[in-house]
C-alpha cells in the first residue's frame, strides 16, 4: 500500500482503537453509548462509541442480507443485527438503546424504510439515518475529491467540494462480482470463493483474475468525476482491502487514488459518530451533518 496521506490521520487511529475494541471491549460505563450499524452486502457492522465517541466495543458478521444495497432478507437482516446487539450488550454491561444507520447513496426513496425497520425491529432507537458517502467523510474528513466506496454489491461514489457531498451516483459491481469470478475461475463454490478473496495471502496470486472488474470500477469512477474536477479518490468499503486495487484505480482513472489502512470501517465508524442519543433525524447526501461532523470529537 502507498504512503499514507497526513489527512488519514485520524481515520487510521479511529480504525485503529475499533479493531482493539473489537476483540477486547471496553466496559467502563460511560454516560452514554453511540452505536452505528452499518448493513452491507457482505458484512454487517456493529460499532459502539462511548460519550466521547471513542470507540468501546463493535463486532462485525458475514451476511447475505442485502443485494445491490437493498435488504433481501428481511427478518434476517433483524435476526442478525439483534444477535450482535445483544452480544454486544452482554460484553459491555449495558442496554444500547440509540444507533444510527446508512444506506447507499440514491436509494433512500426505494429502501429507507427498511433499513431502519431492520434497525428498530433488532431493537434499536434510530437517532439518525443518512448515506454512506457522508457517514465516510465523518471520519476520512475530506474537504474536496471522491468518496467512493466499493462495498460487496456496488460502486458508490461522492464528490466532495468545501467538505460536502455535492453529487452522488452508485452502480453494480463491487465484491460480490470479484468472488463470482474467482469462483469461475478455481471452479470453487461461491461461499469458498469469497473467504479465498479475503486471505490477504492470496491478493497477489487472484489479482490478474480480478483486474478486469477492478478497470469495470475504475471506468465507474471515471464516468462520474469527469467534468467535476476530481484531483483525488478515496477508497472506502470492504472490498478495497484487496492489495493493490487503487494502483489499478489510479492508473486507469488518471487521479491520484488513496485508501486509508482498513477502509472495511470507515462507513460503521462515521454511521456510529452520527448516532445522537435522544435525537432523531434524516441526514440526505447534500451533506448537511458534514459540517458538525468534520470538525472532529
Amino acid at each position: 500500500m502507498k504512503e499514507m496521506n497526513s489527512d488519514f490521520t485520524y481515520c487510521n487511529n479511529l480504525i485503529e482503537a475499533f479493531e482493539s475494541v473489537v476483540k477486547t471491549p471496553v466496559t467502563t460505563p460511560s454516560p452514554a453509548y453511540y452505536t452505528g450499524v452499518d448493513l452491507g452486502t457482505a458484512f454487517i457492522v456493529v460499532a459502539v462509541l462511548d460519550s466521547e465517541f471513542h470507540p468501546i466495543a463493535g463486532e462485525y458478521r458475514y451476511a447475505n442480507v442485502v443485494k445491490d444495497g437493498m435488504v433481501v432478507d428481511y427478518l434476517g437482516a433483524i435476526r442478525i443485527v439483534r444477535e450482535m446487539k445483544e452480544s454486544l450488550e452482554r460484553k459491555l454491561g449495558v442496554e444500547l438503546r440509540f444507533a444510527a444507520a446508512a444506506l447507499p447513496p440514491g436509494t433512500f426513496e426505494l429502501d429507507s424504510g427498511a433499513i431502519k425497520h431492520v434497525v428498530e425491529g433488532a431493537g434499536f432507537e434510530v437517532t439518525a439515518l443518512l448515506d454512506e458517502p457522508t457517514a465516510a467523510n465523518a471520519v476520512l474528513k475530506i474537504r474536496d475529491g471522491a468518496i467512493v466506496d466499493i462495498g460487496g454489491g456496488t460502486t458508490g461514489i461522492a464528490v466532495v467540494k468545501g467538505g460536502e457531498v455535492v453529487y452522488v451516483a452508485d452502480e453494480p459491481t463491487g465484491g460480490t462480482h470479484f468472488s463470482l469470478v474467482i469462483s469461475g475461475a478455481y471452479k470453487m463454490a461461491f461461499d469458498d470463493a469469497e473467504l479465498y478473496k479475503r486471505d490477504e495471502t492470496h491478493h497477489k496470486e487472484v489479482f490478474p483474475i480480478l483486474q478486469p472488474v477492478i478497470e469495470k470500477v475504475a471506468s465507474i469512477i471515471s464516468r462520474h468525476t469527469q467534468g467535476r474536477d476530481v484531483k483525488e479518490v478515496y477508497l472506502v468499503g470492504g472490498t478495497c482491502c484487496l492489495t493493490g486495487i487503487e494502483d489499478i484505480i489510479e492508473k486507469r482513472t488518471g487521479i491520484v487514488t488513496k485508501k486509508p489502512q482498513n477502509p472495511m470501517f470507515v462507513t460503521p465508524l462515521g454511521i456510529a459518530l452520527s448516532c445522537k442519543q435522544g435525537r432523531t433525524g434524516v441526514v440526505g447526501w447534500s451533506g448537511k451533518l458534514s459540517n458538525r461532523l468534520r470538525k472532529g470529537r
